[in-house]
């Protein structure tokens, strides 16, 4: 495998391997495909793959919507107004995991509000989320986990697919992609994606529009050239969506004169490139460049509030990996991002940032049952200059049946708090941010997986406690001020305790139990005081069962989340909800039907919208979400495809 990591394969700790051999294998030209869809990930990082076949088993139109049978990785809306969606990990927000694209930084600053949305389900093959601060290799902003998005490939068995989609929140979407083999060395896919979503649903009656209507358009093209020992990968990829959200246009309250309105134009342009070259096969010992450029630009306006951002960012890591001797192998290389962001609300403000830095990475790998890895990367900020990021997995594998890991790093990352939180602007109290700064914390973590034979199939277990401990971290506080939103840099003690516990259980044939329980405590100072961190959910449980008939030809999946209550602000608590998802899927010869519900039990946060008659009072409050924003939902779909699969 080469160093390029252009299918993460040769990064075992952000590979899709995993322990049990569910990935697909070549035989004598029959493609043999597991039919599980979520793995434990093969090397030292504890994390899971999640492939297409477990994307299928719920609508999945986007990133933020591909992890509802997930039991670590939580999505909710950030605010009641935007549509903003955010993931959690390990208890905390999404901006400490850091987003990837087949191995490459991706979806960073300006970006972060709303990248969720940025990624369509039917143009990714796989996810992979690990835990933990991850490898030194990608960078020091991994302080919680990452994911990785594994796209389809050019060179993916030629063939033509489409998905349609619909639901009853007058949101509709196509996709179609296809790829061809242009010769054995060259190959190409075009991915393309329109998303239109429409109306004035107003279920609880507020006169605001319980989420916005959004158009968007994303065309991604990539291309694979292999010849004899050199690999090239490279690709192009354009986004533009527009949001329009606020009070609806049946029930307007007039507020100084004008309704209120909020609305978003984003445009997204990226181009990457992967080069590798084999220097020894046998030793595994290659030589690789990957660089990526992006351009992202959003206009917003928040009633008579408007913000715009304009970001550039440039990429590039060279990196060399060999096997030094049998079980040895090490990875160095060093890396550059490159920042400009250039910010205008009431006045205009401009900031670049380098950042270049070197690693060094040791395996041992003693045939997958003592696996240790450990990193060391030292980076220099033109803005908060040099940092050092060591890290450390391993992985034993005492008994068969038992695998345990240990982590521990540090994670480092720039936040750019206007950028990343803009949509906090759709609240009436006045937004004061603190400067560009940089966050950094400890992470540590334990895990056990544990494979029971019982009655002919496995009972799979598993257990894990992580804690990340913050040294540098900007707090958004909501307490200090009645009329303000303070973003303020960390005076105290902020860190989460998680602990999480899962099994997994064939009960007959075709029909697969999951049932997990995870606690968080999470806490941060807050205006001088160690509180319980805001919109968190002290618990959360999960339960899934998926159920395939012996022809293969339906499947029924069924999702109940119970999520535990936690705090608001001050002293005002939200209480546990559950939430019921299910989807049908009939199976063709070249097509799919599936229909499902989201939300089924039709639980809503009674006021996701705070006075709402007035709006451009200090007392009006859209960003205090901690539930669903919108009621029962359905949707129906179809999968197409031709070629051969």
């Amino acid at each position: 495998m080469t160093a390029v990591g252009m299918t993460a394969q040769s990064n075992t700790e952000s590979s899709p391997k995993v322990d049990d051999k569910e990935k697909e294998a070549e035989l004598k030209g029959v493609t043999v495909t597991s039919r599980q869809g979520t793995r434990r990930m093969a090397g030292a990082l504890n994390g899971t793959v999640i492939t297409q076949q477990e994307l299928f088993r719920a609508a999945c139109c986007n990133l933020g919507e591909s992890f509802s049978t997930n039991p670590s990785v939580d999505v909710s809306y950030s605010d009641a107004a935007t549509g903003a969606k955010q993931i959690k990990l390990l208890g905390l927000s999404g901006t400490y995991v850091q987003m990837m694209g087949e191995t490459m930084p991706d979806f960073r600053g300006a970006a972060l509000p709303f990248a969720l949305d940025y990624v369509p389900g039917p143009w990714m093959k796989s996810i992979q989320v690990s835990k933990g601060t991850s490898t030194v290799k990608n960078g020091a902003e991994s302080i919680t986990g990452q994911i990785n998005v594994e796209y389809k490939k050019p060179d993916d068995i030629e063939q033509v697919n489409a998905n349609i989609y619909g639901d009853s929140k007058s949101r509709f979407e196509a996709n179609v992609d296809g790829n061809i083999h242009l010769s054995k060395k060259l190959s190409t896919v075009l991915l393309l994606h329109g998303e239109n979503d429409w109306g004035s649903h107003d279920d609880n009656g507020d006169g605001f529009m319980d989420k916005p209507n959004r158009r968007q358009l994303n065309v991604m093209n990539r291309w694979k050239l292999t010849t004899g020992h050199y690999l090239f990968h490279g690709g192009l990829s354009v986004l533009t969506e527009k949001r329009e959200g606020g009070q609806t246009d049946h029930h307007q309250t007039m507020d100084m004169g004008q309704a209120y309105r909020i609305g978003l134009s984003t445009n997204r342009y990226q181009a990457y490139m992967k080069h590798a070259y084999v220097l020894n096969a046998e030793r595994n010992s290659n030589i690789a460049l990957m660089a990526s450029g992006t351009l992202h630009k959003t206009d917003a306006t928040y009633g008579n509030r408007t913000y715009d951002v304009d970001q550039s960012n440039v990429y590039a890591q060279l990196m060399y990996e060999t096997d030094i001797i049998t079980h040895h192998s090490i990875s160095v290389g060093g890396s550059m991002t490159h920042d400009d962001m250039k910010e205008t609300t009431l006045d205009e403000t401009r900031e670049k940032e380098t950042v270049a830095g070197m690693y060094a990475q040791y395996t041992y790998n003693l045939n997958e049952r003592i696996v240790a890895m450990a990193g060391v990367r030292a980076d220099h900020s033109s803005l908060f200059g040099w940092y050092v990021t060591p890290r450390v997995h391993l992985k034993w594998v005492p008994a068969d049946i038992l695998t345990l890991r240990a982590t521990a790093g540090r994670g480092l990352r720039t936040v750019h708090p206007m950028a990343e939180m803009h949509y906090l602007l759709a609240s009436g109290r006045t937004l004061i941010p603190c400067p560009t700064m940089q966050e950094a914390a400890w992470n540590y973590g334990l895990s056990a997986a544990l494979n029971i034979p019982i009655a002919g199939k496995t009972l799979r277990l598993g257990a894990e406690y992580y804690y990340t401990d913050f040294q540098h971290q900007a707090v958004t506080d909501y307490e200090s001020s009645a009329n303000e939103i303070r973003i303020t840099p960390l005076d105290g003690k902020s860190y989460s305790h998680t602990l999480q516990v899962d099994a997994t259980y064939p009960l007959f044939r075709g029909f697969t139990l999951t049932a997990a329980y995870r606690l968080n405590d999470v806490k941060q100072t807050i205006g001088g005081v160690l509180r319980e961190k805001p919109l968190t959910s002290r618990y959360k449980g999960l339960l899934t069962a998926s159920y395939k008939t012996p022809t293969e030809i339906w499947q029924v999946d069924a999702t109940l989340q119970l999520n535990g209550g936690g705090r608001v602000i001050g002293d005002e608590r939200f209480h546990a909800y559950d939430q019921l998802s299910a989807q049908v899927t009939r199976e063709f010869r070249h097509f799919s039907v599936y229909v499902g519900g989201e939300n089924l039990t039709n639980f809503r946060q009674s006021n996701p919208v705070r006075n709402a008659s007035t709006p451009f009072d200090p007392s009006f409050e859209s960003t205090l979400v901690w539930g669903p924003v919108h009621g029962r939902m359905v949707y129906a779909g179809i999968r197409m495809h031709w070629g051969k699969r």
